[in-house]
């Protein structure tokens, strides 16, 4: 784990139910010394950390003590901070929360340069696959293990269901935010209905009956709780008119299609949001591969220039990518457009399955599976 051995606070962070508490207990393994486990889940150690917090983390400071589910304590950020100040090792604490440090208020700067964040996500495609869990299945029910692993569908959209609720009824109030469960619903599946397109605030505002900055507000929130991503578009001095809107995506699969009332994969088949389901889906586990250290873009100019994900490499390498639920895709003139203005090193059209091939000298054909680990070795070699 990324800072274990040199930062004094190592922070888990994800959706509830992605396995950190078992990764961290796995981690206490590997540090030489005793260790304490604080849920604040639990109402005894949250009462705990209530009534006399230093006196206890003091009492403790020769051991690595985790604390889990830390938004429920944001103040506890600044005592860490002057604890480790007092007597900094290194994994004297590990910090565990389901809410992104930007969402849990004061930690980014309470914890500044004391801190090392690594994000812990559903299961992914590379993942579940030597456990012989086929693509359309992890599409269809998402990564999330209580969801995916559930051979009952009805069990498996309960689940689903509740995770979405329990964020906005437990999560977010913990934070002190104070959320309409009604305005939040509707605005979920609102964003099941525009997933993978641009996001229009006014359209959401007026269909809410709220104000812009009031969606713009609700829509961090979702992003901080690790249920939505806002694909930004890319701007380059090309003297073009380009769309500066993000696109909007819920992260799992499994979620959007509850959501949206999908109950099976013949349905997903079936359904209007069939290509942009199966676009939300490669964007993420490209987005889960490459460990969130890449750039990640899409281009749109305003005369119908488009390319779906436009990635930069560590090493600063550029490409384009075009996203098809297709085994013989067409390319639109839209590509190739796209690729005169950004001058890419590579060139995508990812499909479901299929062999990899040249569609013409410069763009490779490729499916998800093979471009996960095959293609991006080749792009950062």
């Amino acid at each position: 784990m990324l800072g274990l051995d040199y930062f004094p606070v190592t922070g888990i962070i994800g959706p509830r139910q992605v396995g950190k508490t078992t990764l961290a207990k796995q981690l206490l393994l590997e540090i030489p010394r005793p260790s304490v486990y604080l849920d604040l889940e639990l109402d005894a150690d949250l009462a705990l950390l209530q009534q006399n917090a230093q006196g206890f983390l003091q009492l403790h400071q020769d051991k690595c003590v985790v604390i889990d589910e830390i938004q429920h304590m944001p103040r506890l950020f600044s005592l860490l901070r002057a604890l480790v100040d007092q007597h900094r090792v290194p994994a004297r604490f590990m910090i565990l929360g389901s809410a992104s440090p930007t969402l849990i208020r004061q930690s980014a700067q309470s914890l500044a340069g004391r801190i090392a964040y690594s994000e812990l996500t559903p299961l992914s495609l590379l993942e579940v696959e030597p456990e012989g869990i086929s693509q359309n299945e992890h599409w269809f029910k998402g990564g999330f293990p209580n969801a995916l692993l559930q051979h009952n569908p009805e069990v498996s959209t309960m689940w689903l269901r509740n995770f979405v609720s329990t964020f906005i009824e437990k999560d977010l109030k913990s934070l002190g935010y104070e959320i309409s469960l009604v305005t939040m619903t509707k605005l979920y599946r609102m964003i099941a209905h525009v997933h993978g397109q641009l996001l229009n605030m006014s359209s959401i505002s007026l269909s809410l009956g709220v104000s812009q900055p009031t969606v713009s507000k609700y829509l961090d929130l979702l992003e901080g709780g690790f249920l939505i991503h806002r694909l930004e578009p890319y701007f380059v001095n090309v003297g073009k008119r380009l769309v500066k809107s993000p696109k909007i995506y819920f992260r799992d699969t499994g979620i959007l299609h509850q959501l949206a009332d999908i109950t099976s994969f013949d349905n997903l088949q079936r359904s209007t949001l069939l290509g942009a389901s199966w676009e939300g889906y490669v964007v993420e586990q490209i987005r889960r591969v490459t460990d969130g250290i890449w750039q990640y873009y899409f281009y749109r100019t305003v005369v119908g220039a488009e390319v779906d994900l436009f990635l930069i490499s560590p090493n600063g390498k550029k490409v384009c990518i075009e996203i098809k639920y297709s085994v013989a895709p067409s390319i639109s003139k839209g590509f190739y457009m796209s690729v005169a203005d950004l001058k890419p090193d590579f060139q995508y059209v990812i499909i479901p399955t299929g062999e990899t091939y040249f569609r013409d000298e410069n763009v490779k054909v490729c499916s998800l599976i093979n471009f996960l680990k095959e293609e991006l070795a080749i792009i950062i070699a």
